[in-house]
């Protein structure tokens, strides 16, 4: 030291804002092996900031596109760990719940709680942090529909379901209240709620727009055919819907649809492709396609903000993990088994955690498995 005419410093004694650029150049093992050097440096490695770069490149991080974290009270380097087990298959199957009667059930998932829609009901089931286990008996239950629910979507004050019979539901999930919306005829098959605004299709083959200040629809829209999904744009400036001839032939239609950004439309249905449509082109043009390899009807999607799509098919509980940046399906999970078939009829999922209702049972699947090394 005194014969170096410039003082040298110790990695750790280096600027934070240095540091991190430094750092930003290495990969997941480079990382793991460093965090081993000292508690100090493994401490500064274990930083969200570290791992930010690396998290937005992996599958299911909660790290979206535009760099938005979905899940900010949980540690990034513990979710870039999941995210391997997520792109090489590995997790823990089981089946929390089932019924004897076959149904449709619908879920949603927010935070830790799982909604559930069986026959007129919709449970309300924790889910434990630590385990991941699912309570057996639902903490809260919404009721009120004569009929089947065919569909649910939740808000943050609200849960907006529509039934066999025709009726929309709006519950408040602060206080024991329920709006009834009237104006469909038939079978309410898809909703969804965004700023105050409802749209809902229905097999009377219109759509609906309603507000929560009025029991009757705003507009109503004729359609070709039953209507099968719609969707809210996060802008609110656009509204899509999903029936049995949209740009496809007859009875090829879309079954579910999801927006990613106000531009992007994610499209899945009985023609066995999910299709990604840029709304910014007139018409909508679809701009990227998947196909499922066994030619079945894709019944549900969801992505993850970012890289990875999440579909369910129509034959043996069939359950796809896509990476949008190549054409082949990545992962395949059947979860239900021969003789018994049945569709996946929604699919939603967290970080670590994919829940799948099937007619008779819902299954998890968690990624929280110990093949990856990261200290």
């Amino acid at each position: 030291m005194q014969r170096c005419p410039h003082r040298m410093l110790l990695l750790s004694q280096l600027p934070e804002d240095v540091l991190y650029h430094i750092l930003s150049h290495l990969d997941c093992t480079s990382l793991s092996r460093l965090s081993q050097v000292c508690k100090s440096i493994y401490r500064f490695v274990s930083r969200d900031e570290v791992w930010r770069k690396i998290a937005k490149e992996c599958l299911n991080t909660g790290i979206t596109r535009n760099g938005t974290d979905i899940y900010p009270d949980l540690q990034l380097k513990e979710r870039v760990k999941v995210a391997h087990n997520w792109l090489d298959g590995l997790c823990k199957r089981t089946i929390p719940l089932k019924w004897k009667t076959k149904l449709l059930p619908w879920l949603q998932l927010d935070g830790d709680m799982l909604y559930l829609s069986q026959a007129a009901d919709i449970g309300a089931f924790h889910l434990c942090r630590e385990s991941g286990r699912l309570q057996r008996h639902p903490s809260e239950i919404f009721s009120g529909h004569k009929g089947d629910v065919c569909r649910f979507v939740l808000t943050d004050s609200h849960l907006v379901s529509g039934g066999s019979e025709g009726r929309i539901l709006v519950h408040s999930r602060a206080r024991d209240t329920c709006l009834e919306l009237s104006g469909h005829n038939q079978e309410v098959n898809c909703l969804d709620a965004k700023g105050g605004l409802i749209v809902s299709g229905s097999r009377d083959r219109t759509a609906r727009i309603w507000t929560l200040t009025s029991s009757h629809p705003r507009d109503t829209f004729p359609m070709a055919d039953r209507v099968w999904s719609v969707a809210i744009s996060p802008t609110l400036r656009a509204q899509c819907v999903g029936n049995l001839g949209l740009g496809f032939r007859r009875g090829a239609g879309v079954l579910d649809m999801q927006f990613e950004c106000p531009s992007q439309l994610f499209t899945c249905g009985y023609d066995t492709f999910i299709r990604l449509w840029d709304l910014r082109l007139n018409p909508g043009k679809c701009v990227m396609e998947w196909e499922e390899p066994h030619d079945s009807a894709l019944y549900c999607l969801q992505t993850d903000g970012n890289h990875m799509i999440a579909s369910g098919s129509s034959y043996y509980g069939g359950v796809r993990l896509w990476d949008k940046r190549q054409a082949a399906c990545l992962q395949f999970f059947q979860l239900s088994s021969r003789p018994v078939s049945s569709p996946v009829y929604c699919l939603r999922f967290s970080s670590s955690h994919l829940h799948a209702a099937l007619a008779s049972s819902l299954h998890s699947l968690d990624f929280r498995q110990n093949n990856v090394y990261i200290r």
